[in-house]
């Protein structure tokens, strides 16, 4: 059986990815594509690991700058697209007379010799090139429940148009070139984790795209190998994130660590982590929030174990709890260093925890001793004061009504009492709702309420609302990043009417699409309960649907949760099971219970599966390992197109 020191294990696999960089890192430059950085950032603690291996300068692919006689360069994919321009474009600098790519698997049609020769041909006559195959993938180990893919960010499930086809029609072949070759890299960094693992898995699928993955990985070569010779069982389950969009872009949870991510700008070239303002604890006075004076905080504190333990906190506790525990943690710190610290009993402020990091501000030696912590809760006291955090809990009042609505209306009346919301920039104040705002809630609700029934009163009604939002779009001041993906335009200079109203009928041709997500479930088909006399209308999270299934004692053979065969043992047992008692094989058979959400989960889905499954199954672990391609502040880049 998997033992219980998996997250130690974890830990070991996530650093044995670096080894071949570390090994090779002293006198070079090392260059980080930005998946690569990521995943550095949160296994390893960042740049200072190649620079105390001997580094010289470690610095951005994408950037363009000089480089020494000898250089590193670490991909998370392959050598291909831009990735492939800026190795080159390092390289023809002339510089450069060794080296060394270290990347994930083979490149599709190229061997390590033939990479070495195109490395070599860049760098000129004389130039050295080794190529190294890294074992396990760059993964980022964000909590003990949580590891992320920085490097296949961008995968998600598409959207099925009307009259597309089901699931059963799909295969890895007919996905769309870009998709198809994501698909292949994932089966690859799964086999190479398992490998590394030593774990023989039973794959499972809910959801289209999740089917061919689960299907590429039962029938990967590499994997039937590795298979025959693991020990340790485990099922990997894979859900397609476009089943239920009301849990990626909803306010569901009271947790700490979903706010700061939502809030909180991002650190530069990350998918996840964010930038935390450090100006507090120096002498300066500015009133500009993105001073870049100061180098940014950030919560990926993998080498302070009392940071990690906050980090955990704020991961698996409710919002007033997790700040007991920052405000717990610095008392103890304080403490340590003796300085002047009084607590106080009752509720936790922002400004109590402002005053006691005040302490640290002119002590060199505690400040570096407990900086960890201190970005940790510099974090949480930006979150609370931010005006965002103000506003999550008139979403998530918002969010119930309109559950109760939709159980009672039909969704044209829906729509029309969301019709006055929408206002332009001019007519808003503080607590109205901005044009992403109102795309978030029109993505929830649209996921949450399933096939529509359409007909000339819904197309009438949502003409309205799409006017309405064309005139509050055209007037924005400044387009956000958000509405310059959608219309196209990098400034309201640029936007016409006409863009616009392209842009918005797309967005609601893709409301389509998410309402008819989950057509071709059985068993899951629904993520909305209308509630009766005595209950409030809920919703349904999928992924607690699908964990309650694989939890149920009775083990009823899942409807939607199909089972990928991996040989012909699978594919008679499978068989002989419509004629005869045999047991099909079962995600609650294995003690290890992996859930790999495709396109993205949030912090609150995280904690409800590991309380689920504490609660259901007290036996299984659970771990999520997540291909993260936004928490909750980027929750639309991708569903609105």
């Amino acid at each position: 059986t998997v033992t219980p020191g998996l997250p130690t294990e974890l830990q070991r696999v996530c650093r044995l990815a670096w080894e071949p960089v570390l090994a090779r890192a002293r006198q070079a430059v090392v260059f980080l594509d930005a998946a690569s950085a990521e995943a550095l950032h949160w296994s390893c603690g960042g740049a200072g690991e190649l620079l105390a291996a001997g580094a010289l300068a470690v610095r951005a692919l994408a950037a363009v700058s000089a480089a020494g006689a000898r250089v590193v360069f670490v991909v998370s994919g392959g050598l291909r697209g831009g990735t492939a321009s800026a190795v080159r474009g390092v390289l023809g600098r002339g510089a450069v007379r060794h080296c060394v790519l270290v990347a994930g698997g083979e490149e599709e049609g190229s061997s390590p010799a033939e990479l070495e020769e195109t490395l070599q041909r860049w760098m000129g006559e004389g130039g050295r090139a080794e190529v190294v195959l890294r074992g396990p993938p760059l993964l980022a180990p964000v909590s003990a429940e949580l590891c992320l893919l920085p490097g296949l960010a961008a995968l998600l499930p598409p959207l099925s148009g009307p009259g597309g086809p089901g699931p059963a029609e799909i295969g890895v072949g007919a996905l769309p070139t870009e998709l198809r070759a994501a698909v292949r890299a994932l089966v690859e960094d799964l086999d190479a984790f398992l490998t590394a693992v030593g774990l023989r898995e039973e794959n499972f699928a809910v959801g289209p795209l999740s089917r061919v993955i689960a299907a590429e990985l039962a029938s990967y070569a590499p994997a039937r190998n590795r298979r025959r010779m693991a020990t340790n069982k485990a099922s990997i389950v894979f859900v397609d994130r476009t089943l239920d969009l009301a849990g990626a872009v909803g306010h569901h949870g009271d947790n700490l660590a979903e706010k700061i991510l939502s809030v909180l700008p991002k650190l530069p070239g990350h998918k996840t982590d964010v930038m935390v303002n450090m100006v507090e604890l120096t002498a300066l006075r500015t009133a500009d929030e993105t001073c870049s004076i100061i180098a940014p905080g950030c919560l990926a504190q993998p080498n302070d174990p009392a940071a990690k333990a906050l980090w955990e906190s704020f991961m698996n506790l409710k919002q007033k709890e997790a700040v007991m525990e920052a405000r717990r943690h610095l008392v103890e710190a304080a403490s340590r260093e003796n300085l002047p610290i009084k607590m106080s009993m009752g509720r936790v402020t922002p400004e109590q925890l402002s005053s006691y990091i005040k302490l640290f501000k002119n002590n060199l030696k505690a400040l570096e001793n407990h900086c960890g912590l201190l970005q940790l809760v510099l974090a949480t006291i930006q979150t609370l004061k931010h005006p965002q955090t103000s506003k999550w809990d008139n979403f998530l009042a918002f969010e119930r009504l309109l559950l109760q609505t939709i159980g009672e209306s039909e969704m044209p009346s829906v729509l029309n009492q969301l019709l006055p919301m929408i206002k332009p920039s001019n007519e808003r104040t503080k607590d109205d709702y901005t044009c992403e705002d109102f795309l978030v809630l029109l993505v929830y609700m649209y996921s949450v309420v399933g096939e529509i029934k359409s007909g000339k009163e819904l197309d009438a009604t949502e003409e309205e609302v799409k006017a309405a939002l064309v005139k509050a779009i055209c007037v924005e001041p400044e387009l956000s990043p958000l509405l310059q993906k959608i219309t196209g335009c990098d400034s309201s200079l640029n936007l016409t009417s006409q863009k616009a109203t392209d842009a918005v009928d797309g967005i609601f041709r893709s409301l389509g699409d998410i309402a008819r997500a989950r057509i071709h479930m059985k068993q899951f088909k629904s993520i909305h309960n209308p509630g009766s006399s005595t209950h409030q209308a809920s919703y349904k999270p999928l992924l607690k649907q699908v964990v309650e299934e694989i939890c149920n004692p009775d083990r009823p053979d899942p409807v939607d949760i199909e089972h990928m065969s991996s040989g012909l043992t699978d594919l008679l047992k499978t068989g002989f099971s419509m004629f005869m008692k045999v047991n099909r094989p079962h995600p609650g058979d294995h003690p290890l219970l992996i859930i790999f959400m495709v396109g993205g989960v949030t912090v609150s889905e995280v904690k409800m599966v590991k309380d689920l499954v504490a609660s259901r199954k007290p036996g299984t672990q659970v771990k999520r390992a997540l291909n993260i391609q936004f928490l909750c502040e980027q929750r639309l880049r991708k569903f609105v197109r």
